[in-house]
């Protein structure tokens, strides 16, 4: 397994800044965020390390050569939009965003976007299914042919009023994750799993680690923190924000060592990395590092 972090988390950080910060503090690679410019809709969207609108010959050159001259390689183009939401021209453009994605990480020999499903919140799950099956099958013949896989994360987007009633994106469990695999059929789909949104559903995170090993392209590390109290008061139906909150790894409900034994288990040899949306770490430029080195350290115990 190769450690490394999503760099969302270093918002009005330049490309150069993230990839430096990642070899002085001993990380592998980095899943680098690549909204298009000015998109930040809600927290930790709308960063861009890598304009791939700007991304002519010469900046190719530069990115490929800062990553390996610093050791450092990239995971994956991690882009999280809504491409099944209900207005059509805001779908398109993330679809679209997504195709320029798919041709940037294949020019970087990437070859890996990170991205969500999607879902339109007013809608059931069966006719969100059949939205799948309307809006990706060409997003994944692109991929296939740029020989480019696509690694679907597990949030349910469900977290506040402008979330609700449905969630912004459907690929939300094993269940679902199986008929989308059978609705879409391509090798080039897969998961980027965070265990961190299985607990606060209070789902297992261990099992669909041998139950879908074939499929996750890569992983994220996030912790969660579930407050049963809390909990107890408001039940599963409230915002999941009134019962959990993030935190850095070792620091929440994730068991690590049984995680990342399961992945070892499966002979996961891909990227996990670490995901920080611990606002108690998001006060200065300093903390955010620091909140970098504590959870490197605490996952280091775990993978060498």
């Amino acid at each position: 397994m190769k450690i490394g972090f999503v760099s969302a988390i270093l918002d009005g950080w330049t490309f150069e800044e993230v990839i430096d910060t990642a070899h002085a503090q001993g990380f592998q690679c980095v899943e680098l965020a690549c909204w298009p410019k000015g998109a930040g809709e809600r927290r930790y969207a709308g960063v861009t390390h890598i304009d791939v609108d700007a991304l002519d010959s010469s900046r190719l050159i530069d990115i490929k050569d800062r990553c390996n001259d610093q050791g450092v390689a990239i995971s994956a183009l991690g882009f999280y939009p809504n491409p099944l939401q209900a207005d059509l021209d805001a779908r398109q453009g993330a679809i679209d965003h997504l195709h320029k994605l798919i041709d940037a990480s294949a020019a970087l020999d990437v070859n890996l976007v990170t991205t969500f499903i999607g879902r339109d919140q007013r809608l059931s799950v069966e006719d969100n299914l059949d939205l799948v099956k309307k809006v990706w099958p060409s997003i994944l013949a692109h991929a296939e042919s740029a020989g480019v896989r696509v690694g679907i994360e597990n949030c349910p987007m469900l977290f506040g009023p402008d979330q609700w009633p449905g969630g912004q994106n459907l690929f939300t469990s094993p269940s679902l994750w199986r008929r989308i695999f059978d609705l879409l059929n391509s090798d080039a789909l897969g998961i980027n799993f965070d265990p961190s949104h299985f607990v606060w559903q209070t789902m297992d995170y261990i099992a669909p680690i041998y139950d879908f090993k074939d499929r996750l392209f890569h992983v994220h590390i996030k912790d969660i923190h579930l407050d049963r109290r809390r909990l107890d008061q408001v039940g599963l139906l409230a915002y999941p924000l009134d019962f959990m909150t993030p935190k850095l790894p070792g620091l929440g409900d994730v068991d690590w060592g049984g995680f990342i034994s399961a992945l070892n288990d499966v002979a996961y040899d891909g990227p996990v990395c670490i995901e920080v949306e611990d606002r108690a770490y998001e006060s200065s430029r300093q903390r955010i590092l620091d909140s970098l080195a504590l959870s490197k350290r605490y996952i280091d115990q775990f993978i060498i």
